[in-house]
């Protein structure tokens, strides 16, 4: 090393040493603070203790697998033996850098894995040597759970899953001491990094009465009703499961059967109108459709008992009997959106039993009526687990919204979770402002009966598919459906996967339209035709496997948009005089988005 050349371990001195005394003695403070905010509530009784139920699941599921190595010596001294192999391939790689050797590293990231983007990751020999060290324990990890033979599927699945959040927890870029990037900012800030850090901790500690609230967004930065969810409109009708919004026509002519839009309730209706840009409802009114949206209610103790059969009467089949007040129009093309989808699935099964025709077209985004490949979220459905959650619904007669939230967040920690950990405890910086992330932390409880009756009924028994699933005395069978129906999917969706909607389309008994879309269950669904994003997939009926009807579908540019609007001109085309919310004298309550969106869990 020539005298010109820094020597780059000056970058991990501490370059104030008072300074840096002084903000540690900040940071011991303010995590002091956090610590209150969240042993206060618990002291309090205003949280009980749950962690050990949750942690007491883990270690089950995951001795299942240990007992399966540790059962048969012989395969235990193997499994040791892989990992040994890869240290001592990693040790002699360290030596030949160390003596400028070149050297294949032992283990290497993911494509698109973006942990370890910081050039010290690769140049920096420690960093890189603890990269790697945990790229090889953690992969191994996971294929000790792979390889586990004597494991059913939804324990696999289940260990699978739990492996995997650990070794994201436990990732270094996690890490302040083991993340380059990390360990020069707190030693060129002096740590100041970690004194916001410990403040931000604490505000979301506080925040999330008691429990870690993760900031996503900058939270001041929107407002519903003011930038988001500014589709013009009115609330024309509601009761105590949600209100009806009717959206202002724009065009001087709408096709005469009118929109309606069942949302899910495990989030807040608003994905389909986040901005003008992107808002799916603004687009449907500007293409002609007179769209009806239900706002469910974030409910209390009072929904409690409110369960499937409320949500249909109360909720679709009385919006339907709004929209015949409102538009003197009884035929209605349907759209519903994830659980909302599986809603409107039941509502059409009901609706057939009793000779109800008043639906003509049904469209589905990212819906599953057959859960046999419900994706990751099965990893929190077994009668055990659905007990635990069960009991604690009992006592407050709702699910809190940061449970469902978390769920969410844990299907995707590495995107969801630890970037923004580090970002805001550890780096001390407020997350960038960001409509889709703020929706996604505005969080909706679950009634108990209807959280109960969906969990057990869909996730775990798989009645609707089946024909087993009974609602207000009526048998359901899915194969009385007969309408044409528009079911899309989308490619990388870990909530509905493809596979799931593409055997969930099987069940029905008229013309169904399988789509597939790129990206996920939410940007794939939300994906306005002017930001020429993405692509989408057409073939012949879903029949058979996935794979098989992928290998000859035609690939489309863009967004689907555009191609479920001609779609649903294709089966009436027929136009009106556009309708105003309040035309044929119906009561106007408020403006869109009405107040139940804007309740906060």
């Amino acid at each position: 090393m020539t005298d010109e050349t820094p020597n780059p371990l000056l970058q991990y001195i501490v370059k104030n040493p008072e300074a840096f005394a002084h903000n540690l003695a900040r940071i011991v403070e303010n995590a002091g603070k956090a610590m209150a905010a969240y042993v206060e509530p618990r002291e309090t009784g205003q949280i009980r203790p749950e962690l050990a139920d949750e942690l007491s699941s883990i270690f089950k599921t995951l001795s299942q697998v240990g007992e399966y190595w540790m059962s048969d010596p012989q395969r235990a001294i193997e499994a040791q033996g892989r990992l040994m192999t890869k240290y001592i391939d990693l040790w002699n790689a360290s030596l030949k850098r160390m003596m400028g050797e070149t050297a294949a590293p032992a283990a290497a990231p993911q494509p698109g894995d973006r942990r370890f983007g910081d050039p010290e990751w690769n140049e920096n020999q420690f960093f890189d040597f603890v990269k790697q060290i945990y790229l090889i324990t953690s992969q191994w990890a996971e294929q000790l759970v792979s390889e586990a033979a004597d494991l059913d599927d939804h324990t696999r699945h289940k260990a699978d899953f739990y492996v995997k959040q650990i070794a994201n927890a436990l990732s270094p870029s996690n890490f302040i001491l083991t993340n380059p990037e990390l360990l020069r900012e707190t030693l060129e800030s002096d740590g100041e990094n970690l004194v916001r850090g410990m403040q931000l901790l604490a505000e979301d500690i506080k925040a999330g009465k008691g429990d870690l609230k993760i900031r996503q967004s900058d939270p001041t930065k929107f407002k519903v009703g003011e930038n988001l969810a500014t589709t013009p409109g009115k609330v024309v009708a509601q009761n105590d499961v949600c209100q009806v919004i009717q959206y202002t026509p724009t065009t001087e002519t709408v096709l005469k059967r009118p929109l309606m839009i069942v949302p899910p309730w495990i989030n807040k209706f608003y994905i389909l109108d986040l901005n003008p840009e992107k808002s799916y409802i603004k687009w449907a009114v500007e293409q002609g459709h007179t769209v009806f949206v239900i706002s469910w209610v974030n409910p209390n103790e009072r929904q409690a008992q409110k369960g499937f059969e409320h949500y249909m009467r109360e909720g679709v089949l009385e919006t339907l009997d709004v929209i015949k007040r409102a538009t003197r129009q009884e035929e209605v093309n349907a759209v519903g959106y994830c659980v909302g989808g599986t809603l409107l699935g039941v509502t059409l099964a009901y609706m057939a039993a009793v000779g109800d025709e008043r639906i003509k077209t049904a469209t589905f985004f990212t819906t599953q009526v057959d859960f046999t490949h419900a994706g990751d979220l099965k990893v929190f459905v077994d009668e055990e687990q659905i007990e635990l959650v069960e009991k604690r619904m009992k006592e407050k007669g709702y699910l809190d919204g940061s449970k469902m939230a978390s769920a969410f967040n844990l299907l995707r920690s590495n995107d969801l979770i630890w970037p923004y950990v580090v970002n805001n405890y550890l780096k001390g910086r407020e997350p960038f402002p960001f409509d889709l992330l703020y929706w996604n932390s505005d969080s909706t409880r679950m009634p108990a009966a209807n959280h109960s009756f969906y969990l057990r009924n869909c996730y775990l028994e798989n009645r609707l598919s089946q024909g087993t699933m009974e609602i207000a005395g009526e048998r359901l069978d899915l194969g009385k459906v007969t309408i044409p129906i528009y079911n899309l999917a989308t490619r990388e969706d870990h909530i509905a996967p493809p596979e799931s909607v593409f055997l969930g389309s099987q069940f029905f008994g008229g013309p169904v339209d399988y789509v597939l879309s790129g990206s996920g269950h939410i940007a794939g669904v939300v994906n306005p035709p002017s930001r020429n994003k993405y692509q989408f997939w057409t073939n012949g009926p879903p029949a058979g496997e996935l794979k098989d009807w992928l290998a000859t579908a035609e690939e489309h540019p863009g967004s689907w948009w555009p191609h479920w609007d001609a779609w649903i001109r294709g089966h009436d085309a027929t136009t009106a005089k556009a309708r105003k919310p309040g035309a044929y004298r119906m009561k106007i309550i408020e403006d869109a988005p009405g107040s139940y969106v804007k309740a906060s869990s």
